[in-house]
């Protein structure tokens, strides 16, 4: 299957559909999720074209990871976690659904459940309010 370049997440590389951005660099790009799993929920993804671990180039999937490691710092300390989780799906299946490499971060809390992947959007106020507290940790 070829790339598709006109996907939500290159869109939002490309500056074509607004996000709550909490860090860029020339690699990488990490903004809120809008149907966050939990609050604090971000993902990083790289600027380059690639649907997933197997298409995207190992330098291309190195820095969003450096970027999710330096993001997850971030949420830590913004949101007081005593866990934070990174996923990376591939493919259907596994149960990715934009087709751009993108790594999850997101906080984990004993005893509360994650909200359904892709389900609920989140209030662009509380999204807003949530990228400047991560954005203020890094």
């Amino acid at each position: 299957m070829a790339y598709d370049q006109d996907n939500i997440f290159a869109r939002i590389v490309r500056g074509e559909i607004p996000c709550h951005r909490v860090y860029e660099d020339a690699d990488t790009l990490a903004f809120m999720d809008i149907m966050p799993q939990a609050e604090g929920h971000t993902l990083v993804v790289p600027k380059s074209a690639g649907e997933d671990i197997f298409s995207t180039s190992p330098e291309a999937a190195a820095a969003a990871m450096c970027t999710a490691q330096r993001v997850a710092r971030a949420v830590k300390k913004a949101f007081a976690p005593p866990g934070i989780m990174i996923a990376q799906l591939n493919g259907a299946a596994a149960g990715q659904s934009v087709c751009h490499l993108h790594i999850h971060v997101i906080p984990r809390y004993v005893g509360k459940d994650l909200g359904i992947h892709a389900a609920n959007p989140a209030d662009h106020a509380v999204l807003a309010e949530h990228a400047a507290r991560i954005r203020a940790a890094l």
